[in-house]
């Protein structure tokens, strides 16, 4: 897992991992792991996750806003 860059300074996001279909993401606060998939979130949205995650900024506001519950 590589931990989240927080540069905005307000992320609930903590680490993150990437994969080749998939981007897992922990929250500050929980010990679960969150897996958005192609399959359970869309490609679109994974791969524009992946890019706000190496960015380190935007992450937790594009899940909420777009895959909150879409999780495997």
């Amino acid at each position: 897992m590589n931990h989240y860059a927080n540069l905005g300074g307000n992320s609930n996001v903590e680490t993150y991992e990437i994969g080749a279909t998939f981007i897992r993401v922990k929250f500050y606060g929980t010990n679960k792991l969150y897996t958005y998939s192609y399959n359970s979130a869309g490609m679109q949205n994974v791969e524009k996750a992946k890019d706000l995650a190496i960015r380190g900024q935007g992450l937790n506001s594009f899940i909420m806003r777009n895959m909150k519950y879409l999780y495997e």
